[in-house]
């Protein structure tokens, strides 16, 4: 586990951003620009660098091994999909220029975009779909969202710019999956280039504007315009991710003029943001639940019981009040509104004696329980899951609260439950497309870990058959009606502590626009320029 950054560091950065918070709301002059920022150019003549700082070092590089939407949202720069989503959730074209679904559901024929090459030069074309699909169904490939491609049983080139893949039943939610990271094209060749292999997969060759200069562990990720992308070309010839952990010091080297956006800065300082004329603040809408994910396997925490009373036991009210700043909304259901197949289901209100009543019921009390979370990687993380462990221990459940990088936290959680260490975690679940078809991946035996990232082990039989016949519906009141029913049962069954959907704030400098976002929790800046 690697360490905290000490606490005189981040209240250094604390002490920084509100002086400069200050000195903004008070009419001051502008904020001096870095030696290496982008968003004016002003840093040196010719100089078009776009330096946008996130809290977590990436876990994994290939595409199809991605997890979460911070990192997937660096490789979008590389990589490229066969169909995106845009700004309302609609499908449509990228690297397929159009598609025809078959009337009975079982087959999807694209249309593919001629003269597009990847990076390495080799032409992109239905062989190399074929090659790409293809590897995402390969198990000896580490492919944590395979659940929801599994469903193809085949690929068939039919000319150089046509291909259709064959399904084993109507998957109306294939569509959605197939605009995510984890299904972006890479070269065929790259899997033997750059120290790639097929299954070890770290140096993304796509067909995307950017391609990968240099990637420093824990430091930065660079990128460099490709220059003969086949689409709209960037105004920036580099973009550089900063990995930056703590939220205060993103939001002090933006403030400072060193990096040109943002995303989740400290909550509480968000107003002061809006009100700060030399940046911009976007609460984007998002689709990502926030939950303490139960280790429903441990014998402690079989009983549903002792699951509903730990539920009962946090506020989430007062800790979306107090700790984020009114920056998300209680959930009340398994999965956010946004998405196919919602239905309300909940809440659980605060209620500390009932919480205590059912532990004493299922003979629970006393309980000791490992909790661990994330730094950085979910708005006020950290501190809500020490807001939650304090609930938790006024009704009698004590727990050992620990936190970690993006990488150890996931290599910790993401296990199979009989090599679980801890019975707690902070987890954040965001639906790369807007259907329940993904949500409904976290309740499900065949996504536990190492397979999938139901991190839970959460499994119930009549569960089970409800998703799987939603998941092949094509009536939509039916998967509607299917999704549901399965929703109620999960809330009853209590495998996660429910919290809320989170906003998705993003700041960025007030001299560059075209900086927007995507319904999936992902910004949207490949096309940010100085403002004119």
């Amino acid at each position: 586990m690697r360490p905290l950054k000490s606490v005189r560091v981040v209240t250094l950065a604390v002490v920084l951003v509100a002086a400069l918070l200050l000195s903004a709301c008070s009419g001051g002059g502008a904020a001096p620009s870095g030696s290496s920022g982008g968003g004016s150019g002003s840093s040196a003549a010719g100089d078009k660098t776009f330096r946008i700082a996130v809290g977590i070092d990436p876990d994994t590089l290939d595409p199809a091994g991605m997890t979460t939407t911070t990192v997937a949202n660096m490789v979008d720069y590389i990589v490229e999909t066969l169909v995106k989503i845009d700004k309302d959730g609609n499908i449509q074209p990228a690297l397929a220029e159009s598609w025809q679904v078959a009337a009975d559901g079982r087959s999807i024929t694209f249309k593919l975009r001629q003269g597009v090459k990847f990076h390495d030069g080799t032409p992109f074309n239905a062989e190399a779909v074929k090659f790409n699909i293809e590897r995402i169904l390969n198990p000896d490939v580490r492919m944590p969202l395979r659940a929801s491609y599994a469903v193809i049983q085949g690929v068939e080139v039919k000319d150089e710019y046509t291909v259709t893949l064959r399904l084993k039943e109507p998957a109306p939610y294939l569509l959605g999956a197939l605009t995510y990271t984890a299904a972006g094209m890479i070269s065929p060749n790259s899997v033997n280039e750059h120290g790639n292999s097929m299954t070890a997969y770290q140096h993304p060759v796509g067909t995307g504007p950017y391609v990968l200069k240099e990637y420093t562990k824990g430091s930065q990720l660079v990128l460099e315009k490709f220059q003969d992308y086949w689409g709209e070309k960037p105004y920036y010839d580099q973009v550089v991710f900063q990995i930056v952990p703590e939220a205060a010091t993103r939001e002090s080297l933006l403030l400072a003029g060193q990096v040109d956006m943002i995303i989740l800065p400290p909550t509480s300082d968000i107003p002061a943001l809006q009100k700060n004329s030399k940046v911009k603040v976007l609460l984007a809408p998002s689709d990502r639940t926030i939950f303490v994910a139960i280790n429903t396997q441990h014998p402690a925490l079989k009983d549903k019981r002792v699951r509903q009373a730990l539920n009962y036991a946090v506020n989430k009210e007062e800790i979306i009040k107090n700790v984020l700043f009114g920056a998300a909304d209680v959930m009340d259901a398994p999965m956010a509104k946004p998405l196919v197949g919602y239905c309300q289901t909940g809440p659980y209100p605060y209620d500390p004696e009932k919480a205590k009543q059912l532990l004493q019921e299922a003979g629970a009390t006393n309980l000791e329980l490992k909790f661990v979370t994330p730094t950085g990687r979910y708005l006020q993380d950290y501190q809500a899951a020490q807001a939650i462990a304090n609930f938790l221990q006024q009704v009698g459940v004590k727990t050992t609260l620990s936190t970690m990088d993006w990488p150890t936290y996931t290599a910790t959680v993401q296990v199979p439950p009989e090599q679980a260490t801890v019975q707690l975690h902070i987890l954040g679940w965001a639906p790369t497309f807007l259907d329940a078809q993904q949500q409904m991946l976290q309740f499900t035996k065949d996504n536990h870990p190492p397979k999938g990232l139901a991190s839970s082990y959460y499994t119930n039989p009549r569960v089970e058959e409800l998703v799987a016949q939603a998941n092949r519906e094509v009536d939509q009141a039916k998967r509607q009606q299917l999704y549901c029913e399965a929703a109620k049962i999960i809330w009853e069954d209590a495998p996660w502590i429910f919290l809320w959907v989170q906003r998705f704030p993003i700041v960025h400098s007030a001299e560059v626009t075209n900086i927007s976002y995507l319904p999936n929790e992902k910004f949207d800046a490949i096309y940010a320029r100085p403002v004119q």
